[in-house]
């Protein structure tokens, strides 16, 4: 795939991602201020409907998938929940070790580190085997 293509994907995928980002941002952080849920669950439904937001957007505009949303939802699920473990396992490793005492920096650390391992899965191995 050529540099300039790859990289409009990139833009495309921040662009979506930081949409993404404010969605689950207000989601968790409305959950943890005003429902008083904990951590866990608010970060899942946070991400959740993050996850919602950037299955219609990255398949149609980012990576401008042709093939049925069913052959790669599950795909892009699966990427999902692997990244997701990965970042929550850090997100709790960071709540328990981090000098900050602040868990809402912990959640934009996780954040930003789900970001880029889920744009290559998505990009290498949901969309990928469309080019």
């Amino acid at each position: 795939m050529p540099k300039k293509t790859t990289f409009l994907q990139l833009i495309k995928y921040g662009i979506v991602g930081v949409s993404n980002t404010l969605i689950s941002m207000i989601v968790i952080f409305l959950l943890l201020k005003v429902a008083g849920m904990k951590d866990g669950p608010a970060n899942l439904i946070g991400y959740i409907a993050g996850l919602i937001n950037s299955f219609i957007w990255n398949r149609k505009w980012t990576f401008r998938s042709r093939t049925s949303w069913r052959q790669t939802f599950v795909p892009f699920i699966l990427m999902f929940v692997i990244c997701y473990a990965l970042q929550y396992g850090l997100l709790m490793w960071l709540n328990e070790y981090s000098t900050s005492y602040d868990k809402y920096y912990n959640h934009l650390i996780g954040m930003a580190f789900f970001t880029i391992i889920n744009f290559l899965a998505n990009k290498f191995i949901t969309f990928g085997k469309e080019r």
